[in-house]
């Protein structure tokens, strides 16, 4: 294994057994920070539980380290469960694990030469007028190259770690070993259709040649639409394991904190309503709301979207049960909110019995918020408070844990992504009247327009009316 930490580089595991060594280093590290722990514990009189022996800082350091070191689906998991769980997990392991959003350290130039003779050939170099060998970008799968064509174009060229692709299934379920034995889930929770969809699709999102038909299927249905753009695939130097695209300069999407609340507005209704149009017309939706995978052009007030790895089919089942709770929600009928809640999986049985009381009061919190007059404030977070202290019961109460339908997670870890961006950003949107619009043009527009063959691209998609963006 090397390690240039002069340029911050660190090589990649790629074998099976160099990568379940790392995993063996972790649960021994884990091990020994659980006995130094404890004997501390117990000299001071405690009687501690496994729980909190496990979930130290020290042993929440080894695991966002050894996942950064991974890279790949382990690391990939790490940053989902930041994202996704961060109310759940304990503040020590959630803080942490946050940093792997920004923590993946680069190949060392020769193994990212070894990576592109593999791909391009021994004279792999000649393709290009410049390539720069210090990336620009470093991610759980991949990272980011600029280079320069003999013509003068400049590409952004995404070489992925050597190893990733194979070891997916094996890290997948090394993770959730850990969060067995950290105790983190009952063990009631049935995690097998969770993990196998997750395999899946890092499975998906390690194919470089299928990312580039999402790339190229994204840039034409958003095409003439002035608010977005979408890099162009470089098909030549594209292959199963390198991206290659045409560069589009762009400030991250965080910059917009200091812009005027109009940029802020627009923007961010710009990115709401494309999850809307996703779910109801499009039939498929980009479901990885990384704040990375969106810049932010100033000078035209234009969004630029990457990475389309993650794009998935959204099923008619799924976003039929998404518009029948928009209309609930919209109608103001509670009791049917909560009923569409229950029977398309949002809630689970057991805490819909359980903790009724709680589910109402949720949701009335939400519709109060949702229904005050003008644009629905992101930025106003007092209603926040009442969710997590209703939803502090629930939580304790493992029994009533339920994990929704796959197709579900996904699309919902986009809708959150993209909410909590809104908030980030203190954005006011029309969000009623967009969602009144989204599930209006679904009827005239029906769902999957682009058929079942997910290359087919001949159809244009309208847009929604000009008077709500």
């Amino acid at each position: 294994m090397t390690e240039d930490r002069k340029s911050g580089s660190r090589a990649v595991p790629r074998g099976r057994l160099s990568r379940l060594s790392t995993f063996g280093r972790l649960a021994g590290g884990v091990a020994g920070g659980m006995l130094a722990e404890g004997a501390r514990r117990l000299a001071q009189g405690e009687r501690p539980r496994l729980n909190d022996l496990i979930l130290t800082p020290g042993n929440a350091a080894r695991l966002a380290d050894r996942l950064a070191h991974l890279r790949g689906a382990a690391m990939k998991l790490g940053q989902m469960i930041s994202m996704d769980a961060g109310d759940v997990l304990p503040a020590e392991l959630s803080t942490i694990l946050a940093r792997l959003r920004d923590q993946a350290q680069r190949m060392p130039p020769a193994q990212l030469d070894r990576v592109l003779k593999r791909e391009w050939g021994a004279d792999w170099r000649r393709r290009f007028r410049h390539f720069e060998a210090t990336p620009i970008a470093a991610a759980s799968i991949g990272q980011v190259h600029r280079a320069t064509l003999p013509d003068g174009r400049v590409l952004a060229v995404k070489v992925q770690y050597p190893g990733v692709a194979d070891s997916i299934d094996a890290d997948v379920d090394n993770v959730a070993t850990l969060l067995r034995i950290s105790n983190l889930l009952p063990a009631t929770i049935d995690l097998a259709p969770l993990l196998a969809e997750a395999k899946r699709q890092l499975a998906e999102e390690t194919d470089y040649l299928r990312e580039g038909r999402e790339l190229q299927r994204f840039g034409d249905l958003l095409r003439g639409d002035a608010r977005y753009v979408v890099p162009e695939l470089e098909a030549a130097l594209t292959t199963p394991r390198v991206l290659a695209m045409s560069f589009v300069a762009g400030a991250p999407i965080e910059t917009l904190v200091t812009a005027s609340q109009a940029d802020r507005d627009a923007a961010m209704t710009a990115l709401i309503e494309l999850v809307l149009r996703e779910l109801f017309t499009f039939g498929v939706m980009q479901t990885d709301p990384n704040f990375a995978n969106y810049r932010w052009q100033p000078d035209t007030k234009t969004l630029v979207l990457l990475d389309f790895g993650a794009a998935r089919p959204v099923s008619a089942q799924t976003s039929d049960a998404y518009r029948r709770l928009i209309e609930a929600g919209l109608a103001r009928d509670l009791d049917k909110v909560r009923e569409t809640a229950l029977e398309t999986g949002f809630i689970g049985p057991g805490a819909a019995t359980a903790h009724r009381p709680a589910i109402d009061r949720i949701i009335r919190a939400i519709d109060a918020a949702m229904n005050r007059e003008g644009p629905f404030d992101f930025g106003d977070r007092a209603f926040v408070p009442v969710l997590r202290q209703e939803a502090e019961a629930m939580l304790a109460d493992r029994a009533a844990w339920h994990v929704p339908p796959v197709d579900t997670l996904f699309v919902q870890r986009k809708v959150s992504g993209t909410a909590l961006l809104a908030a980030r950003l203190k954005a006011r949107v029309q969000v009623r009247e967009l969602a009144a619009a989204a599930i209006t043009s679904e009827s005239r527009h029906p769902h999957h327009a682009l058929g079942d063959n997910e290359d087919d691209r001949s159809e244009t998609v309208p847009r929604p009316p000009a008077s709500l963006v």
